[in-house]
């Protein structure tokens, strides 16, 4: 038999934290507004209703500031990531700002450079050449991006042949498909428009809580 694929760098148990505790919590938001003030009070609502992995995504105007401002307000056991980090000096700025994680949405200098200052990352990849090649450079996981392009049958096909490799399914993930990635075998979902709406823009945080809970109802379901 050959050598099985890592799941991340060798020993690191900040990595492997990382991918466990999204594998029990199931659900990561994605944050990508156009306001900073409303990206923030997304995040803190998130929380608030019991989701553990938030992401805000570079694009957001003020994403640095507004990572700063969540960060006094993340829930022990939860982390307050940065989405969009694609070069080292992202990661040197992200890090400032308080991330406690790294996300990627291709093969990109930022994850050699987050994982050599211990920062799990989720990188983003669609191939299998992508995906091992991610790994290769220290990424914790691998967020299949975007998932819609294939949908669960085709994660199926390129996590069977890199079963150690944690597989996210990010991209176009609606309610009614997070059973059926989960089914095929990625340790959670990322989701942005679908989960989050127009509340990191200034829409309403009350339907912002009814989809996070019904997201997080969906993720215990199937855990359970």
């Amino acid at each position: 038999m050959g050598a099985r694929t890592p799941a991340g760098p060798p020993g690191d148990a900040q990595h492997g934290s990382f991918v466990a505790d999204l594998t029990a919590s199931r659900v990561m938001a994605i944050i990508r507004g156009t306001d900073t003030a409303a990206a923030v009070g997304a995040a803190v609502t998130l929380f608030e209703e019991g989701v553990r992995f938030v992401e805000v995504a570079l694009t957001t105007p003020g994403a640095l500031r507004a990572i700063e401002a969540i960060r006094p307000h993340v829930p022990a056991g939860a982390s307050i990531g940065a989405g969009t980090v694609l070069t080292a000096g992202d990661v040197v700025d992200v890090e400032a700002a308080g991330a406690q994680f790294v996300v990627t949405p291709a093969v990109t200098p930022s994850i050699a450079e987050a994982s050599a200052r211990g920062l799990p990352v989720a990188a983003g990849a669609l191939t299998p050449t992508e995906a091992w090649t991610a790994m290769q450079q220290g990424a914790s996981a691998v967020k299949l991006f975007p998932s819609s392009v294939g949908g669960p049958a085709y994660l199926k096909a390129v996590r069977d042949p890199f079963p150690d490799i944690p597989f996210l399914a990010v991209g176009g993930v609606g309610l009614d498909d997070v059973a059926a990635y989960l089914g095929v075998g990625a340790i959670g979902v990322g989701v942005g428009g679908p989960l989050v709406g127009d509340a990191a823009s200034g829409g309403d945080l009350a339907a912002l809580r009814r989809r996070a809970r019904s997201y997080i109802a969906v993720a215990q379901r199937i855990s359970s």
